[in-house]
């Protein structure tokens, strides 16, 4: 939560308290973007990619032959979390704006003319209403 600085003490203070109630839970998982862009994520797992293939001794050459995309994602700061289904962008805006870029590749985009502060219950369950009416083809 490298972000949290950059919020007032009290909002970081209960983003910090709602992560460690639900540290141990499975199952849906919820991103909330703060001071984050999708470019600087993905140029930060390049970088981390190749500091961690020269440490083990390989020559760029090596690198660039043995680079794919799951070595990428394997890099990047949502490691470990499945891919977004749904993806919903609050505030009436009609852009990813950044989000994600990597892993909504195949995500279903729901977009609220709801302000993030203002975002309530019913505005939720009509994503999920959204998205449930939704055939997914992946890409195809």
């Amino acid at each position: 939560m490298g972000a949290l600085e950059l919020l007032p003490p009290d909002t970081a203070a209960v983003l910090r308290e709602a992560a460690a109630r639900t540290a141990g839970v499975t199952g849906l998982v919820v991103n909330i973007a703060v001071g984050y862009g999708g470019r600087r994520e993905i140029a930060d797992a390049v970088k981390q990619l190749l500091r961690a293939e020269a440490d083990k001794g390989k020559s760029i050459e090596e690198i660039i032959e043995s680079l794919d995309v799951d070595q990428i994602a394997d890099h990047l700061y949502t490691k470990g979390q499945p891919d977004p289904d749904l993806v919903i962008r609050t505030s009436g805006e009609q852009r990813i704006g950044g989000f994600l870029l990597w892993q909504s590749i195949h995500s279903e985009f729901y977009f609220c003319e709801a302000y993030w502060p203002d975002f309530r219950r019913v505005d939720f369950l009509r994503a999920l209403r959204a998205y449930s009416e939704r055939n997914r083809r992946y890409g195809t």
